[in-house]
């Protein structure tokens, strides 16, 4: 018997062909599992179908994992690996495990001892900094800033020290729907020549991926309300 794998499976970031963002091996081995990890099972059946999988879902079992799930009953996700078989784990959006709730699983998986298989697959993070022409070899991505404003620009002050003290891009996301609010005290807390990129739409028709001086964002009117976008901050 081959040794069974967590396969860790990448999903579109954006509404767009499945094979202009994911290789087509990653297809081929959806086909070796018959139990997932997922965020929601709605819409990891989609994305399956999505992909070419065409085996009956009656015989495929689901394990939800999200900021629902109660943390005891993860352990009890791993046992198809502990039977021998493959195990598919996928976030709702793009890499799992960045910005996403399986690293739980993963970390399990890791401690005992399984095989853990990443896949190649699309990060609007990443993509976000490829084009912003920021210090890729030294950066941090600290997910969700504060939402009380005074531990926000707290927050924003000291992210803006560490990317002129120590050189490194500083990345973070937001609720789309307080986009425009952070860009607001971005511009309001930021000195005028640090340097701010916004990943906006990866993925989709309407990206847009731009870098500019906070003095120069200052003339700028773009509405980021719903939009999914990355925001990097550099010197």
């Amino acid at each position: 018997m081959s040794e069974a794998v967590l396969y860790l499976f990448p999903t579109p970031i954006a509404d767009i062909d499945i094979n202009q963002c994911l290789p087509e091996v990653n297809s081929h081995l959806l086909l070796e599992c018959d139990n997932f990890v997922v965020e929601q099972v709605r819409t990891a059946r989609r994305f399956l179908r999505k992909a070419g999988y065409n085996k009956d879902f009656e015989n495929v079992n689901f394990y939800e994992l999200n900021e629902h799930t109660d943390l005891k009953e993860i352990s009890a996700y791993l046992e198809p690996l502990r039977q021998g078989k493959n195990l598919g784990l996928m976030s709702e959006a793009g890499l799992p495990c960045v910005a996403d709730p399986g690293a739980a699983l993963v970390k399990l998986a890791q401690k005992e001892g399984f095989k853990v298989c990443p896949l190649i697959g699309p990060s609007s993070l990443l993509m976000s900094l490829m084009a912003s022409g920021f210090n890729g070899q030294n950066f941090a991505f600290v997910g969700y800033l504060p939402i009380d404003k005074s531990q926000r620009i707290k927050k924003i002050k000291e992210l803006e020290t560490l990317a002129y003290k120590i050189s490194q891009t500083q990345i973070f996301i937001e609720a789309p729907y307080r986009n425009n609010q952070m860009f607001q005290a971005l511009k309001e807390v930021l000195s005028s020549n640090t340097m701010l990129c916004l990943g906006v739409d990866i993925g989709l028709a309407t990206q847009q991926i731009i870098t500019k001086s906070i003095q120069q964002w200052k003339k700028i009117t773009i509405d980021l309300n719903k939009r999914n976008t990355v925001f990097l901050i550099y010197k």
